[in-house]
């Protein structure tokens, strides 16, 4: 029998399908939103608003760091420590939450999918089975591809279409979802006791960072992938870094796009949106970021915005980690991943009364208000560097009210007055626009719309969001708490929360892409491939792939080849 789900009487926000606040039902058959149902349960949604589940871009939920983050702060895991439920497991972490409060925690805020951006390829299996381990949401992984040797070898070489080959294999092995670069080439360098800027060469390889970053976007559009390049640029969290950040964005400005969506995808842009030359004169460079976002279509970005208070900052940006370490005396760790990456962990705060770090917090504010498109803008706060996710109620009530805004402010360092643009932005978005970058936006930028992420309409997985306000609400505290715990979340056709609580836990599904290469490519590549597990890996060459065990609830995506 099929199982059927009437919701009734809900303001309806589904940005990709074109409806805002109107009033309307869903129906639900099998997980899939229909045109009709025949005997369905009903439920009332009274007038409140309604939306697609949410699509995270960009949060680091599961792997080799994130593991090691929360073994590594005890503190962390005790705040945020609940006791097993009837629907639920224990939980513990803030910050750094273990998988169950992970996947039950997105699932309060309204959210169904989330993307782990930063996955080493060595380290795919643990990313997987951490991935099976968070009840509800559905997910992927981006292998982390720009400070691999072979990446790096075939940049060198002038080659797109063998460095395509391997991207493809890479993917394909980590069962990924695309490309991930973070700080291109300087990881590696720093290896060598080295810093490198977007054209200085990588000690022993010969190329820069921005040769790097362009062959991989043009390798990446050799296929019909979903996603982007996802980039965290050079000099993450410097002062003065705007100009660099610039100058990443116009690297791939020839680059021809295979979907409709730009070539890359600019990460916790807030990081990367910095004036001055010290701390001393440091600035909001927000303004100029945002004037090029407007006025160029290859590029769209998430925010990274701050959320003040403790957090745990991981990134796979050793060298960024190992200088907030030495400007915190805060403890620190290391871990390099061998030919593939390094990342690094340490525990930050943000306080509103410290200069710097109240200009970060409106950073990120500025950046969602200054970009007039909000498709090219996606929330986020880069989980957990900038804060943790639980926090992005916090950030909707914020960009939906000048008022909160301003009471912040004023709370805060005078810096924000001085050096910044946000006391004089008067935008306030709304509720259309918050779907847009929570579930609508993001689904299109991942190319997950296509695949029932993001919205209603027919042939839609039945993720859905009510949230217990009307859309008349204006205070600010209310829509913060509505955000923060759903009337009801329903995860394909079924309803996981209920009055702000867990009342099921399905498992969620992995998403994943085939980049289907020419094998006459692949045949060609795979002699130096083999070469460098024989010489330099601690695994053979047949032991390094995901198998299908670790994907047990897969969703496959095909990337034929282009031309």
């Amino acid at each position: 029998m099929a199982i059927e789900l009437l919701i009734k009487n809900g303001v309806v926000y589904d940005p990709i399908n074109g409806v805002n606040g109107e009033k309307k039902d869903i129906c639900i058959r099998d997980g899939k939103v229909v045109a009709e149902v025949k005997n369905p349960t009903v439920l009332d949604a009274k007038g409140r608003v309604v939306m697609p589940g949410g699509v995270d871009v960009h949060a680091h939920i599961a792997g080799g760091k994130v593991n090691s983050g929360r073994l590594f702060r005890p503190e962390d895991g005790r705040r945020g420590s609940e006791p097993k439920t009837t629907a639920c497991r224990a939980c513990s972490g803030y910050s750094v939450p273990n998988t169950f409060a992970t996947g039950y925690r997105y699932a309060k805020m309204g959210y169904t999918f989330v993307m782990e951006p930063a996955m080493p390829p060595l380290a795919a299996r643990h990313t997987h089975e951490e991935l099976i381990d968070t009840p509800i949401l559905d997910n992927a992984t981006i292998p982390l591809i720009d400070n691999n040797w072979m990446t790096m070898d075939y940049v060198k070489s002038g080659d797109i279409d063998l460095l395509a080959a391997y991207i493809a294999w890479i993917i394909k092995a980590t069962k990924g979802y695309g490309v991930k670069v973070v700080n291109p080439g300087g990881t590696e360098a720093w290896a060598w006791a080295k810093n490198c800027d977007l054209n200085d060469a990588v000690p022993h390889f010969d190329v820069t960072p921005a040769e790097i970053v362009k062959a991989l976007a043009e390798a990446n559009e050799k296929f019909e992938m979903p996603h982007s390049i996802h980039v965290h640029g050079n000099m993450l969290g410097h002062p003065g870094n705007y100009e660099m950040t610039l100058d990443t964005y116009d690297l791939v400005k020839g680059v021809k796009a295979t979907k409709d969506r730009p070539v890359m995808h600019a990460t916790h842009t807030q990081f990367f949106a910095y004036g001055g030359t010290t701390w001393g004169d440091f600035e909001s460079k927000a303004k100029a970021i945002a004037d090029y976002v407007n006025n160029n279509e290859h590029v769209s970005i998430d925010l990274g915005s701050v959320i003040l208070g403790d957090t745990t900052t991981m990134t796979a940006d050793g060298p960024m980690e190992y200088s907030l370490h030495q400007i915190t005396g805060r403890k620190w760790t290391n871990h390099d991943v061998e030919l593939e990456t390094g990342s690094g962990i340490t525990p930050f705060l943000y306080s509103g009364k410290v200069s710097v770090h109240t200009l970060q917090w409106a950073i990120g504010m500025e950046l969602a208000l200054l970009i007039k498109d909000p498709w090219k803008v996606a929330l986020t706060t880069d989980h957990p560097n900038a804060g943790p996710f639980v926090g992005y109620p916090i950030l909707i009530s914020m960009l939906m009210s000048k008022k909160r805004r301003d009471e912040s402010a004023a709370d805060m360092h005078s810096a924000i007055y001085k050096k910044a643009e946000l006391p004089s932005i008067d935008r306030e978005l709304d509720l259309y626009e918050i779907a847009i970058i929570t579930r609508a936006g993001t689904a299109k930028i991942l190319g997950l719309d296509a695949h029932g992420k993001g919205h209603l309409g027919l042939g839609a997985d039945a993720d859905v969001a009510i949230y217990d306000i009307t859309p008349e609400e204006r205070d600010a505290g209310k829509i913060q708490k509505a955000f923060l715990n759903t009337k009801y979340t329903i995860k394909g056709g079924q309803v996981v929360v209920m009055d702000g609580e867990v009342v099921a836990a399905p498992a969620g599904r992995t998403f994943f892409v085939t980049p289907e290469c020419d094998p006459k490519l692949t045949e060609e590549m795979m002699p130096n491939l083999k070469d460098k597990f024989e010489h330099y890996y601690s695994v053979t060459f047949a032991n390094y792939p995901v198998q299908d065990a670790y994907v047990p609830n897969p969703y496959e995506i095909k990337a034929p080849m282009r031309g």
